[in-house]
């Protein structure tokens, strides 16, 4: 019998692909709703862009649950499950009158669906599948993220047309009608369902003289939620992805397009601005797989810094006159926001792989959460009390710094040997 010469985790990292897209491309396209929610409600900045921080906080709160749920529950019945619900309430808030309205559906109903759709459950899936090479995989899975930038133009093109009410219901369908399908004929959570062994299972398991080598994968299969708070290296991962997503990112990237509006930009040339830094975090995000040989802490230090020096030049655009730094901060912030996305839960796997890692890496995801629920809202105040966002913009400069610094101390190089009690 001829040998397969193609593995079908390739497959289910492209389905992932999709569900990222489609599923973070619903929270991505807020900043292009922003304008013309303010614009028909004259709410202040701080208490619109709250909706984000209630939906980046619900999102933090639901992921440990989702992900362990997938841990138990069969993987494709949670993003099915997630796909109905984020479908659902994507297209109600479209219908949304009052601001209480908006925290609700989109503050707590669409999180929900977006932690049964995105990383809680493709994270795990990656991992599952893939005993080598999980730097590339992850990172063509999490190219997703970066494209749901790119969505963003689709949801202004839809507002240009119809307005921001049937452009939620657009958003909606268009996940009901797409993602669902696609799970339902190719996603499987775990190459066990397919007949099949992770990919490079075979060599791990052939010609291993390591004498940790058994120590180390029976770590791997140990390793609880519980038994990884336990660990300083798990609290510095979830204190990386707080400051660098939650905070840092999530203040300038609610608010980047109102930013270029304020100056004098259209909106459809703020929209492809946000659709260049979808485009170069991509290129991030395949780039990243290079941690797999010089290592995450030098991949991700890169990032941080270029997101640092992007935040910077967004800081100089004074005018319409400066269109180049925008450019400049598209292409900087996007590439190392990318290079950072996969290789932070990349280097969780490295120290916390297992048939728990749902939950753990759910955990990761519920600091991006706490730190959102401050970042889009501070961002908001911040604007509304002195007129400008560079207080925000410095904000997260140190963020991003502070970020490398804890994930530098976590040292995912250097693999935790697990001791029983």
């Amino acid at each position: 019998m001829a040998k397969r010469t193609f593995f079908y985790g390739w497959t289910v990292v492209g389905i992932c692909t999709v569900a990222m897209t489609l599923g973070y491309g619903v929270r991505h396209s807020f900043s292009v709703f922003f304008p013309p929610i303010l614009e028909e409600f004259g709410w202040n900045r701080g208490s619109t862009a709250l909706m984000l921080s209630i939906h980046l906080l619900c999102y933090g709160i639901v992921s440990p649950f989702s992900g362990a749920l997938s841990d138990h529950w069969k993987p494709k019945r949670t993003i099915i499950l997630g796909a109905v619900i984020l479908g659902i309430s994507t297209a109600a808030c479209g219908l949304a009158q009052e601001l209480w309205h908006f925290y609700f559906v989109f503050g707590f109903l669409t999180p929900i669906g977006l932690a049964c759709v995105g990383a809680p459950v493709v994270t795990p899936t990656i991992i599952n599948w893939f005993s080598k090479s999980r730097g590339l995989a992850y990172g063509i899975a999490q190219m997703g993220g970066g494209l749901s930038f790119l969505y963003a133009i689709y949801a202004e093109s839809m507002i240009s047309l119809l307005g921001w009410r049937y452009a939620y219901l657009i958003l909606g369908l268009t996940i009901m009608i797409l993602l669902i399908p696609v799970i339902f004929a190719f996603y499987a959570g775990d190459p066990a369902e397919k007949g099949l062994k992770p990919y490079g299972y075979e060599e791990k398991e052939v010609g291993n003289d390591d004498p940790d080598s058994t120590q180390s994968e029976t770590s791997d299969r140990d390793w609880t939620l519980r038994k990884a708070l336990g660990t300083h290296q798990l609290w510095l991962m979830v204190i990386s992805m707080t400051l660098f997503w939650g905070l840092g990112c999530y203040m300038v990237l609610a608010h980047q397009v109102k930013f270029a509006q304020d100056i004098g930009y259209s909106s459809i040339f703020a929209a492809s601005i946000f659709g260049l830094y979808g485009l170069s975090m991509v290129a991030g995000q395949l780039s990243a797989s290079i941690s797999d040989r010089i290592g995450r802490e030098v991949v991700l230090v890169t990032g941080c810094l270029l997101a640092i020096l992007s935040i910077f030049a967004l800081t100089q655009v004074r005018d319409t006159s400066n269109s180049w730094l925008l450019y400049v901060y598209a292409l900087g912030f996007g590439y190392g926001s990318g290079l950072q996305a996969p290789t932070i839960f990349v280097g969780a796997s490295d120290l916390f792989a297992g048939k728990h890692f749902g939950a753990i890496n759910g955990m990761i995801l519920a600091g991006m959460g706490i730190g959102g629920s401050l970042g889009p809202w501070l961002g908001g105040l911040l604007y509304d009390t002195f007129g400008s966002y560079h207080f925000a913009f410095g904000i997260s400069m140190l963020s991003f710094a502070l970020s490398a610094v804890a994930f530098v101390i976590a040292a995912p190089r250097r693999k935790i040997v697990f001791r029983p009690a």
